[in-house]
């Protein structure tokens, strides 16, 4: 399978919010209320919140092309309060797509490029429910707290997880 990785740009919203489309739903149904699902997809993927993030957030949305089809993307910051932090906001692969290394090189490409800003750690929050928590642990993620933020009348009750990028 060819992979291609490319830098999204405010044209590429209307794609990613049609690939979340197929990607949301199942990946949170056993977790969420379908009312929060919704909720939150609406705050995070309606096409404002992801110009806002591009534009304001300054956040870079990686996409990945499997042979020619869109199938993932992940988006990342620098940390503002830690200036050699980076956060990892979003990764997300389509189901038919996971298991298949899509995801591993979507975060490799982060690190790469994390690694490149100057960046000494990758921070992610990932439901305490969800089961991508090991593939985060698999690939040097570890827990180091629990958050529980409000997003409108819903919780997200999480794990922050760190990965060191430092060069061994």
């Amino acid at each position: 399978m060819l992979h291609e990785l490319r830098t999204a740009t405010v044209a590429d919203i209307n794609a990613i919010i049609a690939l979340q489309e197929k990607i949301w739903e199942p990946t949170y149904r056993a977790i969420l209320d379908p009312e929060q699902i919704q909720f939150m997809f609406q705050a995070i993927y309606a096409e404002e919140a992801l110009r806002d993030q591009m534009e304001n957030q300054q956040h870079e949305f990686v996409l990945v092309y499997s042979d020619g089809q869109l199938t993932g993307f992940a988006s990342y910051s620098q940390n503002t309060a830690e200036p050699s932090g980076f956060k990892l906001h979003k990764i997300y692969v389509l189901p038919s797509e996971q298991g298949k290394g899509t995801g591993r090189l979507l975060l490799d490409e982060v690190v790469r490029r994390c690694r490149a800003a100057g960046a000494d750690r990758l921070y992610l929050n990932v439901n305490r429910y969800n089961k991508a928590r090991q593939f985060y642990e698999r690939l040097g993620f570890r827990v180091i707290r629990e958050e529980d933020i409000p997003i409108g009348p819903y919780w997200m009750n999480d794990f922050v997880m760190e990965k060191e990028l430092v060069a061994h």
